[in-house]
């Protein structure tokens, strides 16, 4: 079944089995989100896509795509709930962007600079998170972690490895490496995995690539999250 919708007014088609996220981003219509990627199963987890579906609120990635519906996004509202969430990202966890190998190539910062974050607003948690540089040829560090669960079903549903999971609930949720030790370097990961790739934070790093491009000229340095997510490069976005 195909037909279209409307989003904030614009007539859009959309495909069957199509989201409402992947429906605008066809359609050149950029929803703000961190946890969606296409050819991906949506999971709803950092809420960024938000929208109202026939006045009701949901998660644009989630949502099932149908005739009529009547979508609303850019709203004074949204855009806030957005932003606060964002600024709930950057103090739940220790992102310090200046000296992030990601920085310039991370969503979270890209999506920041698209909501015109200027602040943090919230008291910073500074949680105490280890860094994992047990593997040879990659880092994992927690401190970065925003918990999409982008790696989880990369490695689950396009590597077939299960490397990893997210355990605990609240202010003990974490990220955990399906090992004996807990530990990446007793695990089957290889740098050639696509969960190396999706991370949309610099919690997932391959060794000694950091800096080789430098800060200044480096995809979100050069051109919007907006721009980037609603292109033909989406699917090989750092």
């Amino acid at each position: 079944m195909s037909g279209t919708l409307t989003i904030d007014g614009k007539t859009i088609p959309f495909a069957e089995g199509q989201s409402v996220i992947e429906a605008a981003r066809c359609a050149g219509v950029y929803i703000p989100h961190l946890c969606h990627k296409p050819g991906y199963a949506p999971h709803g987890s950092c809420k960024l896509c938000t929208v109202f579906v026939n006045g009701r609120k949901t998660s644009a990635c989630t949502f099932p795509a149908a005739a009529n519906q009547n979508v609303v996004s850019d709203t004074p509202e949204l855009q806030q709930d957005r932003l606060r969430l964002t600024q709930m990202l950057f103090v739940e966890g220790n992102h310090f962007c200046p000296s992030c190998e990601k920085s310039g190539n991370c969503q979270l910062q890209g999506v920041a600079y698209h909501l015109r974050m200027l602040d943090n607003h919230y008291p910073h948690f500074y949680p105490q998170r280890e860094v994992d540089a047990s593997h040879p040829d990659i880092l994992l560090d927690h401190n970065r972690c925003i918990f999409c669960n982008l790696c989880v079903r990369a490695s689950r549903d396009k590597d077939g490895k299960n490397v990893f999971a997210i355990a605990g609930r609240g202010i003990n949720k974490r990220l955990i490496v399906n090992s004996a030790s807990g530990k990446l370097k007793d695990s089957d990961i290889s740098v050639a995995d696509e969960a190396t790739q999706v991370c949309p934070t610099g919690a997932i790093l391959i060794k000694r690539s950091g800096y080789q491009l430098p800060i200044g000229q480096r995809l979100y340095d050069q051109r919007q999250i907006s721009e980037v997510a609603l292109s033909a490069e989406v699917d090989h976005e750092p």
